[in-house]
């Protein structure tokens, strides 16, 4: 037995499970013992969220108190990568679910699957970058579980969360919004997050080091919904990529999009690693960006409120929506012909997020 691997024995339920919460896990995500009688562990997680408490944060106005919820696995191999690892991942990951919706993220929960031999300084190391993305994008942690499996039978560590959120009185945002003439926006470079993954899995090096654009994307959407533009709908596109995501967009909608090659982009050191691998930007994960469809008349000033946020220096307009070919997305290529983009068809990067 020796204290700095995870045994079978910490998913007991008994004295090593209690350790392990006490010594590790409640510690690294912000466990105070001197405010022990305020954190007592119970069954669940129990909220004040009052009409009251809304109203003044402004975010629901009398009779109107939608909340937004949603869950998420990250399988992520391997656990770190350029740029972040599987804790900030599952923390970004879910908030920037709840903000597509336009929601304000408010809790998470936070369950593991750990596989026996895990070294509990890697744990340490994950629970750190949770903590640190949570109040980044400022929620609070307030439920989680603990599961130790043998080994072999989990790759290391897997994480399962869960979001809460508020939706603002007025704010609706929807993949059926979409209408003909609205602009297409994507929020920065795609493709650095499944580059800067599969360099690692693959141990390629590249002259320019590819990194994670893991982020919360809470603060450069509340720049965009301050700018007043009218926003159709937000997604990020995550597994299967900008082409995936947009065609589930244009299907929902019943609208044709029209993407024009030349305006979508991609960095150089990433287009350089997706040709050596074989792969297609369009269709590579992204953990950091996000699609916004706007009303045409609204175009620039979405792109002005995005471009002056950090995470939206390389915002561009990348293509329109249209009532020619509904349900498809099309691409003008940098040849100037015109081909069809579908949804992505297996698996391109497996283990991706």
């Amino acid at each position: 037995m020796t204290d700095d691997t995870i045994l079978l024995g910490h998913g007991s339920g008994g004295r090593m499970s209690h350790e392990l919460l006490e010594k590790t896990i409640l510690p690294a995500l912000g466990w105070d013992e001197s405010d022990h009688e305020s954190k007592v562990l119970e069954d669940a997680a129990v909220m004040h969220i009052t009409a009251d408490s809304l109203l003044a944060a402004e975010l629901v106005s009398e009779g109107d108190s939608r909340i937004a919820m949603t869950t998420d696995s990250f399988v992520v191999s391997p656990i770190f990568f350029p740029g972040g690892d599987i804790g900030d991942l599952a923390v970004n990951g879910t908030v920037n679910d709840l903000v597509m919706m336009g929601a304000v993220p408010l809790y998470l929960t936070l369950g593991m699957v750990i596989e026996e031999g895990l070294l509990i300084s890697e744990l340490e190391a994950v629970l750190s970058s949770v903590k640190t993305a949570a109040e980044a994008a400022g929620v609070s942690v307030v439920a989680g579980d603990t599961k130790v499996v043998e080994r072999g039978k989990a790759d290391r560590l897997f994480l399962n969360t869960a979001g809460f959120g508020v939706v603002p009185s007025g704010r609706t945002l929807s993949a059926a919004a979409l209408r003909p003439g609205d602009v297409i926006i994507i929020s920065g470079t795609l493709g650095d997050h499944g580059i800067a993954v599969m360099s690692k899995r693959e141990g390629i090096a590249f002259e320019t080091p590819v990194v994670s654009d893991t982020a919360s994307l809470a603060g450069l959407a509340a720049q965009l919904f301050m700018s007043e533009a009218e926003l159709r709908a937000l997604r990020d596109p995550t597994r299967g990529g900008l082409a995936t995501t947009l065609c589930e967009l244009a299907t929902s909608s019943n609208v044709g999009i029209e993407l024009d090659e030349l305006a979508i982009p991609v960095k150089p050191e990433v287009a350089r690693a997706s040709d050596l691998l074989g792969l297609d930007p369009l269709y590579i994960a992204n953990e950091g960006k996000m699609i916004v469809v706007v009303a045409p008349e609204d175009a620039e000033r979405a792109i002005h409120a995005l471009q002056g946020h950090p995470l939206g220096g390389d915002a561009a307009i990348i293509g329109t929506c249209s009532d020619d070919r509904p349900g498809r997305v099309t691409l003008r290529t940098t040849i100037g012909g015109t081909r069809v983009v579908d949804m992505l068809s297996g698996e391109q990067l497996p283990r991706i997020c």
